[in-house]
């Protein structure tokens, strides 16, 4: 899991262009969105590619993506579950 959990943190920073934040900056529970890394929709639409490119995850409605895309470890534990299939 914590293999996963760095390599999500680092295409995250190069997906986003997070120029200023380190991987260790990322808190693997936080919310990546409002309160966390302060995300917004665009970028929510970016992670959404990265998860259907890289792991092959489709999200397929918003409630859905407000899941997987909550936090790094939801997101960690999304493709953990799909390589587990």
């Amino acid at each position: 899991m914590e293999e996963i959990v760095v390599k999500l943190k680092e295409q995250i920073i190069k997906t986003l262009n997070l120029e200023d934040i380190k991987v260790e900056d990322i808190d693997t529970d936080a919310s990546l969105f409002i309160e966390g890394l302060g995300l917004d929709s665009i970028d929510a639409l970016e992670l959404n590619v990265l998860m259907e490119k890289e792991y092959n995850i489709k999200i397929k409605t918003g409630e859905e993506g407000k899941k997987i895309l909550h936090s790094v470890r939801t997101m960690a534990e999304r493709i953990l579950e799909e390589r587990n299939k």
